[in-house]
Formats: structure tokens, C-alpha cells, sequence
């Protein structure tokens, strides 16, 4: 029997069809902005949801992770967008679980930067088959600051907390990188305030990014514009 495909996939027009990393400050209100998406379910690594109404499974350590991932493949819910909430705390838990799996207290105890291939194989491997359930996933961290280094000058750039080594593969998954920042705005009193808000586009203060290329940048932190802001962008609008 033949596997290609007779007709052509539908495109993705709902907020629950992408992969979404969601980064910035504490507090600033990431989990918020988060616990609004369509049927969401937080995988907490961190007890960060205190203050919302949402559902949750605590994640302790990495059987936690994949006993969750493993009734969410099985469909038996009605759940339609997996929060990870932090994805930063998810790599130290499939550290610990590598690391006793070996009999080790570290994985820089193995030779030639093996612990670490192992624990990056099993994570991904893990986070891949999660990605591509049909269900929508974001990816919560923190920023950090990073001095980034050119042949022609030395900057500051706003980065995910996770993994520098893996920053590439991790945003490679992503459809849409969200950046939750402070913007200062001037009034009509001349007095300048800061207002939450989200960057959606690249540049070299920040990394963010939308795969349709219309999102508007920056938007209020709210998710009723981001959503209303996504809308338009699937349908080819600004």
C-alpha cells in the first residue's frame, strides 16, 4: 500500500495548530498570557500557576513528563494546547533522569561530552514527539542577557533562558518566538511610563520571530490582541 499522500493538507488557521516559544522577565506575565490559549493543559515543572485557574499535571521528574505526554497521545481528552511551563526546568529534570539511568551525579562525569548527547538525544527526542501531536505547544523560559560579538562591535541581546548550545534547535521548532518586554511611552504630559508588551519580529536587541510575516510588532501584552493579531496574520493581513 502506497504512503503519499492523494490530496493536499489543509493549512493551519488556529492558534492550537502551531508550536509557540513564549520568553522575557519574571513576572511580566508569561503564565498569563499563556493559561488564555485555546484548551490549554500546563505541564508544570514549577508551581508558577498559583495565581490562575487553569489546569495543570505538577512534572517532578521526567517519568512525570513522558506519563503525561503519553495519555495526551492517546487522545482520551479534550485539551488542545500542551503549556511546558518552563521548558528550562523540563532539561534539568531529563538531566537527573539520564544521569540515574547511568549511575552518575552529573553528566560531565562521562567521557567526551557524552552525558551531554545523551541528555540532548533523550530531551529531543521527548519534546519532538510532543511537537508533533496535534495539539497546540508552548514553550515558557525566561530571558537572559547576552553580549553577542561581531568582527565590528560588542552588543546586548535578549535571549531564551534555556540551553545556549541548544538555542538553535529549540527555536527552530517554533513557529511563532513571543518576547514579553517592558516598551516606554510617552504621554501627552511629556512623562514616560512602560507598558507590557510582545515583540514579534527579530532584531538585535531581542530574538523573536512569526513564521507568517504579518504579525504587527510590538503588540499590548494582552492575549485578546495577540489573537486577534494572529487572525489577521493567517488570513494574509497586518
Amino acid at each position: 500500500m502506497s504512503i503519499l499522500p492523494t490530496t493536499k493538507s489543509k493549512p493551519k488557521s488556529e492558534m492550537s495548530d502551531f508550536n509557540w516559544i513564549v520568553y522575557g522577565p519574571p513576572k511580566i506575565g508569561k503564565t498569563t498570557l499563556a493559561t488564555h490559549f485555546p484548551g490549554a493543559l500546563f505541564l508544570a515543572t514549577e508551581d508558577g500557576q498559583g495565581a490562575h485557574g487553569c489546569y495543570r499535571v505538577p512534572v517532578n521528574s521526567w517519568a512525570d513528563f513522558m506519563n503525561a505526554c503519553k495519555e495526551l497521545a492517546a487522545g482520551k481528552h479534550e485539551f488542545k494546547t500542551i503549556i511546558v511551563d518552563t521548558i528550562d526546568n523540563l532539561w534539568d529534570l531529563c538531566s537527573a533522569y539520564v544521569c540515574a539511568k547511568r549511575g552518575i551525579e552529573h553528566e560531565s562525569e562521562l567521557e567526551y561530552g557524552k552525558g551531554f548527547q545523551l541528555v540532548q538525544t533523550e530531551f529531543f527526542r521527548a519534546l519532538t514527539r510532543l511537537s508533533m501531536l496535534p495539539y497546540g505547544l508552548v514553550l515558557i523560559s525566561h530571558s537572559v542577557d547576552v553580549e553577542i560579538e561581531t568582527r565590528t562591535k560588542k552588543y546586548t541581546k535578549s535571549v531564551p533562558s534555556f540551553k545556549r548550545k541548544q538555542q538553535s534547535r529549540l527555536l527552530g521548532m517554533a513557529d511563532f518566538i513571543l518576547y514579553c518586554d517592558f516598551a516606554s511611552v510617552k504621554g501627552s504630559d511629556g512623562e514616560t511610563t512602560y507598558a507590557r508588551v510582545i515583540r514579534t519580529k527579530a532584531a538585535e536587541a531581542y530574538t523573536a520571530g512569526d513564521r507568517t510575516g504579518n504579525m504587527p510588532d510590538p503588540l499590548p501584552l494582552s492575549f485578546d490582541k495577540l489573537s486577534a493579531a494572529f487572525t489577521a496574520a493567517i488570513k494574509g493581513g497586518k
